[in-house]
């Protein structure tokens, strides 16, 4: 009796994760009789008592609080539709489109266009899944320029690091500004060299997110690539494979997008 599977295992659906009482399914598994089960496919991730399973790939399910990057996809009377990598679209509501004033029967595509990509906030989530955005908010914003990069949705903690720390390497590395959406959508803006090797460093990451030591190995890719000594910001290369499924990204937080708001 007790775990069947090891931390960080890959697991399919129906494996027992645990025979016995003493553990509890999380997200992505489930109970049968005295065995916990993995529900799909994907990484093992053992927080106490607690067994959950991080999806290896799949479409974005939108959760409230998110801050996300969407690309308008139509726009009627109450506002603009959006695509945000998911198998759900989203709506943008007139009333948080913009702290301007909207005149009644007014050009919507002054604000955004057809094709346009922004940085949103999901603001409601329903149980038929009807998705409302925001773009109300530090940071929250159109995007212009730049290269769009998509990845796995549960990559995203990897991309992003420890309290930013991998997010912040690449930014140091490659001068560019970098947002990473949690539905898996990735702005990158720069020089050309510099978006390149940003957007080559991403991939390395999402490729091999589930390998141990990850950022040492990331750290010596730019080095070389860009022939600058890089610094690490907290403790991700000590154990960088542990928690990174906790990371959260929000936008506001990112040092670009403040320092464009102050400008």
């Amino acid at each position: 009796m007790g775990l069947v599977k090891e931390q960080k295992d890959i697991v399919v659906p129906g494996e027992v994760l645990a025979e016995g009482m003493d553990y509890l399914p999380g997200e992505g598994a489930y109970r049968h009789e005295q065995n916990v089960i993995a529900q799909q496919l994907g990484i093992l991730d053992i927080k106490g008592r607690q067994l959950r399973i991080m999806p290896l790939s799949g479409k974005y399910l939108p959760k409230k609080g998110d801050t996300i990057l969407g690309q308008v996809i139509d726009i009627n009377i109450g506002g603009w539709r959006v695509d945000i990598n998911s198998a759900y679209s989203a709506m943008l509501p007139l009333k948080d489109a913009t702290t301007a004033y909207i005149p009644r029967g007014g050009d919507l595509t002054k604000y955004y266009n057809f094709g346009d990509w922004m940085v949103s906030k999901i603001t409601n989530v329903t149980g038929q899944m009807l998705v409302d955005l925001s773009m109300k908010g530090p940071g929250l914003r159109k995007l212009d320029e730049g290269r769009i990069v998509k990845v796995g949705p549960s990559k995203v903690p990897r991309i992003i690091g420890k309290q930013g720390s991998m997010v912040s390497m690449l930014k140091q590395a490659t001068d560019t500004k970098i947002i990473v959406g949690q539905n898996g959508i990735c702005w990158v803006s720069g020089t050309p060299e510099g978006e390149l090797l940003a957007i080559e460093a991403i991939r390395m990451i999402e490729k091999n997110a589930h390998v141990q030591g990850l950022t040492a190995r990331v750290k010596e890719f730019l080095e070389e690539k860009s022939g600058k000594k890089l610094e690490e910001r907290g403790n991700d290369h000590g154990n960088d494979h542990g928690n990174y499924n906790n990371n959260k990204y929000d936008a506001s937080n990112d040092s670009d997008i403040e320092e464009e708001d102050r400008e």
